[in-house]
């Protein structure tokens, strides 16, 4: 099953312009108060950009909470960042997180698609079917919850000392 949402906002940062656009291209800030976000961490790779990992926490119905992990790679772009999602092998759930953030003086406009993937028993049966449609109905409103939190975890990081 995959469920999907997508958030697109903008920010004013309370800084200038230059420490703008490095709070976009710093992962590990800007996503610190970030609610849902658990086990945040930014490694510094060879191979194209940091790589940000976490576990995206979503509590569905009937399922309880489910963890899903999370890994994409940050690509800097001129005016900002773009985050890309990276395959995660042999999980039975995990979420795609891919975004574009991009600094224009003081303003950051971020746009976020989440793509969560949820390995679900074969619904083979009338009432299999229905299961999966209240969970899918249920998954999608947590998803779409959780996704119009982050302009409010990322307006927290912003006035928060650095860690």
């Amino acid at each position: 099953m995959q469920i999907e949402a997508e958030q697109t906002f903008t920010l004013e940062f309370p800084g200038t312009p230059q420490e703008a656009l490095a709070f976009l291209r710093d992962p590990a800030r800007s996503l610190a108060y970030v609610r849902f976000l658990r086990g945040l961490s930014v490694t510094q790779t060879d191979a194209g950009g940091p790589e940000v990992r976490a576990v995206l926490l979503v509590n569905v119905p009937m399922l309880g909470e489910i963890d899903l992990p999370l890994h994409s790679r940050l690509l800097h772009t001129p005016q900002g960042a773009t985050l890309e999602a990276q395959p995660l092998e042999g999980e039975r759930a995990w979420i795609e997180l891919n975004g574009d953030g991009t600094a224009e003086d003081r303003l950051l406009r971020y746009t976020f698609r989440f793509t969560a993937h949820i390995e679900m028993p074969s619904a083979e049966k009338w009432g299999g079917a229905a299961f999966e449609k209240m969970v899918r109905a249920a998954a999608e409103r947590t998803l779409s919850r959780l996704a119009h939190e982050l302009p409010e975890g990322i307006g927290q990081s912003m006035t928060a000392r650095p860690l």
